[in-house]
């Protein structure tokens, strides 16, 4: 029964080493999206080097900026 416990922790905190390596080099390094949501329930997603996308990134920064909270 020890046995299968020191081989769940270990296996436990190599799943946790694997997974912070991926958020580190692929998840982190995503650009900035835009995601516009509508009252019938459609989605339309921008990416965050379109330039219909700028407008909308510049006023998420400005209320960023702003906010107590990300000071």
């Amino acid at each position: 029964m020890k046995k299968i416990l020191k081989l769940f922790g270990f296996l436990s905190l190599l799943g946790s080493a694997a997974a912070g390596v991926y958020y580190y080099f692929f998840v982190r390094q995503q650009k900035p999206q835009v995601e516009l949501y509508f009252d019938d329930g459609s989605m339309l997603a921008l990416q965050g080097s379109d330039a219909v996308a700028a407008p909308f990134l510049a006023l998420a920064d400005d209320i960023l900026a702003k906010s107590p909270v990300t000071v």
